[in-house]
């Protein structure tokens, strides 16, 4: 099996099976290794069901952020249900373990009503790795060192670190080296990230917080919910780039919540260097290549670097009506 694969979730009554599908990339003649039914199972001709995976535990009611680590074969899924991050072995395409149960995440949690999943404050939920490290984001703010490679259970989790907020902290990225990490508290108002010292091939877990960045509020003005999300990695401009679903004056007298109707702003794009990180980010600075970029009709959220420095981001119409497309920003030119 190619480990270039896509990897989905769903439920299926009372089990929580995890569909592992494939794009047209994997080699012919695949064999399926069970059916693939239910609620989310691909039917398209672009990805093909290989098998349903059961999760054993809790029905797997609620789950965030997957990962998959191609050298070591594993996909990490956060499941809230079961107050860990499930790993599935991509190879035999079987479910291999739930990992840091032993300092259990805050799980699934209710809004006030009891009605609802409370995103906000639910965990686990942005998940990373670099070899034998697993970093996941927990939902009172905390990030969770996982070593992969410890063979008792009960001493999986190395470190639980606070973040200074209070919701949850999601999305991150590394630097290829894994020596760097950056994480966002993308729900806190206002929203900010985190930069860390990551353990990288150290066999001793020894992350700890170098600085929390925000966004100059002139940028992104509080009291209005605005946030950060996902994070990515650039190795050629050595730079972090994170994705702003909707900052102010962009275009000039815009709405960005502080009026009645509908958002008419567009987001932008942190860039931060973490060797020179500084507690407050504002405009883009191209002398020292860091700061906001503005975007144009895009509400982003999701992010991610291809080849010859182009930046992926996925446009959200959650933020900016009628950002339904896709945006791809040179990290060097800045064109689009």
């Amino acid at each position: 099996m190619s480990r270039r694969s896509n990897l989905l979730a769903f439920l299926s009554g009372a089990s929580a099976p995890v569909v592992l599908g494939v794009v047209s990339i994997i080699t012919a003649g695949a064999a399926v290794a069970a059916s693939c039914t239910g609620p989310g199972a691909p039917s398209n001709t672009q990805t093909k069901c290989l098998t349903a995976i059961a999760i054993p535990g809790n029905p797997l009611t609620s789950f965030d952020i997957s990962w998959v680590n191609p050298d070591r074969g594993e996909y990490y899924l956060a499941d809230r249900s079961n107050k860990g991050v499930d790993v599935i072995d991509t190879a035999h395409l079987a479910f291999s373990r739930t990992v840091g149960t032993d300092k259990p995440f805050t799980g699934v949690v209710l809004n006030a009503a009891g009605t609802a999943v409370d995103n906000n404050h639910s965990g686990p939920d942005g998940v990373v790795s670099h070899g034998r490290w697993l970093y996941v984001g927990d939902g009172n703010s905390t990030l969770h060192v996982i070593d992969l490679n410890e063979p008792s259970a009960g001493s999986v989790t190395k470190q639980v670190i606070a973040t200074g907020g209070t919701k949850r902290l999601d999305e991150m990225a590394l630097t290829t080296d894994g020596t760097l990490l950056l994480a966002a508290n993308n729900a806190d108002d206002p929203a900010f990230a985190t930069l860390f010292v990551a353990n990288g091939d150290a066999s001793v877990s020894g992350v700890t917080v170098i600085k929390q960045i925000f966004v100059d509020p002139s940028i992104l003005p509080t009291g209005f919910g605005l946030s950060l999300e996902q994070p990515a990695w650039d190795p050629q401009t050595q730079r972090f780039y994170t994705s702003i679903p909707v900052i102010a004056n962009n275009p000039p007298g815009c709405n960005y919540g502080q009026l009645a109707g509908a958002i008419t702003c567009s987001g932008g794009l942190l860039v931060t260097d973490p060797l020179v990180p500084t507690a407050t980010q504002g405009a883009y600075d191209p002398v020292n290549s860091v700061g906001v970029i503005p975007l144009n009709s895009c509400g982003p959220n999701g992010a991610t670097v291809g080849v010859n420095d182009n930046l992926l981001l996925g446009c959200t119409p959650a933020n900016l009506p009628g950002s339904t497309t896709t945006l791809v920003i040179n990290a060097k030119t800045r064109n689009y």
